[in-house]
């Protein structure tokens, strides 16, 4: 039986600022410290992004808060992070971004079954906000239709 990885922290505004392409799982070079804070819950992705330099994905402005117990051996909090992935995938995700404009951001962090911490990144494209009006539009209705028809069954 397969156990379920645990989410640590989620980034909310991606669904309202972005529109979701394609997502991927990748791994993250970390300090000691940096997975002891990050176990507790105290990271936050809320204005980070990933971006490609020569060949190696990095995870920029997520803020990691420092591990108290950790004292003068402690990290950063807004350090570059190394994301791994396959060169295969670096490469197309370098090529998608140059050509059309589109943006990596993560979407949330988790501890997988075997205790590895994971990012998950979305390519992603910015919404208008004309866009972001009308998904709030069609998200009221199909709430009111739902509690409608809930209604009626009753």
């Amino acid at each position: 039986m397969k156990s379920a990885a645990r989410t640590v922290a989620v980034n909310k505004h991606v669904s309202h600022d972005y529109e979701i392409l394609e997502k991927f799982e990748a791994g993250m070079a970390l300090q000691g410290s940096e997975v002891k804070s990050i176990r507790d819950g105290r990271i936050s992705l809320k204005e980070s992004y990933a971006e490609v330099k020569n060949g190696e994905v990095f995870l920029v402005k997520c803020h990691v808060s420092p591990y108290e117990a950790a004292n003068i051996f402690n990290h950063d909090p807004l350090r570059d992070r190394k994301l791994l992935l396959h060169h295969r995938e670096i490469r197309r995700l370098a090529g998608k971004i140059q050509e059309r404009g589109l943006t990596l951001v993560p979407t949330r962090v988790l501890i997988s079954d075997r205790g590895k911490i994971k990012l998950e990144l979305a390519l992603v494209r910015g919404k208008r906000e004309y866009e972001k009006r009308e998904a709030i539009k069609k998200r009221d209705t199909d709430r009111e239709i739902r509690a409608e028809i809930k209604k009626r069954w009753r």
